[in-house]
């Protein structure tokens, strides 16, 4: 008796199946979908896709950086006398380029002291510095590289 029912149930499902494959049908040839004289898709050239490809993993690999972890360990050696001006990660090459200007000289090793010690932060060091001499004050700005480790 299982059986049979088994066999009817699969019998009613198979003429359903036939039912809807044929409107599936219908329904193309109604909407033009299948046309005689519809043109293939240009093929587009190998070249044209890999560079397609790598531009797009750039963009995936700049917005996978983690941003908030990495302004986090940024923020963490922050101090009232030095000022971020610039920051600029590459996420190709994992390194973090940082433009500053601290009051002076010692408050410009102190940071770099703390942004060393920074989690996901590692070799860490001073790429330029100057004297703004226009400046009545005198800062010192400075470029500071970093390579940027994970941050879990």
């Amino acid at each position: 008796m299982v059986l049979a029912v088994s066999l009817a149930v699969a019998g009613a499902m198979l003429a359903r199946y036939r039912d809807a494959q044929r409107e599936v049908v219908r329904l193309e040839a109604e909407s033009g979908l299948i046309a005689p004289d519809r043109r293939p898709a240009r093929a587009v050239s190998r070249e044209r896709l890999e560079e397609e490809a790598k531009l797009a993993e750039g963009v995936v690999r700049q917005l996978t950086l983690p941003w908030a972890k990495l302004i986090g360990a940024i923020e963490q050696a922050a101090s009232r006398d030095v000022a971020i001006l610039q920051l600029q990660p590459d996420a190709e090459q994992r390194l973090l380029r940082l433009t500053a200007e601290a009051r002076d000289r010692e408050a410009m090793f102190e940071y770099l002291r703390r942004l060393g010690g920074a989690q996901g932060l590692a070799e860490v060091h001073l790429v330029s510095h100057q004297v703004q001499r226009e400046d009545p004050q005198r800062p010192i700005q400075f470029a500071v590289q970093a390579v940027i480790r994970d941050l879990q």
